[in-house]
């Protein structure tokens, strides 16, 4: 007697295609300056806040903790970038760079612009990043220098940190909103946790990415049941 065979779930429709979006590298990249971010920040805060600096205590224990988070931090980043796939960074800084005329129009509020496999928004978030992330490491080692040579000592270096402190606080509110609770983009955390994301919904909010001579993406076909995804260059 043959076996009967499975059937799938009335209305479950067609499975989703997924796309390769990011390599294990720029993932990495991501999730260790995340990281490193919180923790420098809970320190800080630590440091920064008397009644939390009653509560905790050990100030030189966190204040370590603080500083060679920093060069952790910096030496990881480096380790990876140079180890890793150096060619999926050097892409991604060169797409960070790149603004064409879709990229303008999505910053003055046109966000229905395609974009590529980084949307306007992205790429001005990156650049300040890498930027906030130089002026947080040199500002932090001068004043850690000062606090052992005050010849060294350079005034608003500590309200510039502070500074930092402050504006990135919004700017990582923002980008949590918008990578957890924001329906529409949410689905992007895929992308940094597993590499990849539905193709329906890179073709909706990054379609010049799945152009069909973009070598990183398969052509845009419609997917059809039982069809594997395309395997995208890494």
């Amino acid at each position: 007697m043959a076996e009967a065979v499975p059937r799938r779930p009335a209305g479950s429709g067609p499975r989703p295609r997924y796309v390769k979006r990011f390599t294990l590298t720029e993932r990495l990249l991501h999730w260790v300056h995340a990281s490193a971010f919180f923790v420098l920040l809970g320190s800080g805060l630590v440091m920064y806040i008397p009644a939390l600096s009653t509560i905790v205590g050990r100030r030189p224990l966190v204040k370590d903790v603080h500083f060679y988070t920093g060069i952790s931090w910096l030496l990881a980043l480096a380790g990876i970038a140079l180890l890793g796939n150096r060619r999926a960074v050097i892409r991604a800084v060169r797409e960070i760079d790149l603004f064409d005329r879709d990229d303008l129009r999505f910053l003055t509020g046109s966000t229905h612009s395609p974009q590529g496999r980084f949307n306007a928004g992205q790429k001005v978030n990156a650049i300040i990043t890498a930027a906030f992330a130089l002026l947080f490491f040199v500002s932090g080692l001068l004043l850690w220098l000062g606090e052992r040579n005050t010849d060294i000592r350079l005034a608003g270096t500590l309200y510039l940190h502070d500074a930092l402190m402050y504006l990135s606080v919004v700017i990582v509110t923002g980008h949590l909103y918008l990578a957890l609770i924001k329906r529409s983009t949410r689905h992007s955390l895929r992308g940094m946790i597993l590499g990849n994301v539905r193709e329906d919904w890179a073709l909706a909010h990054h379609a010049k990415w799945l152009e069909p001579n973009n070598e990183a993406a398969p052509a845009a076909a419609p997917p059809s049941a039982g069809t594997p995804a395309a395997a995208p260059r890494a």
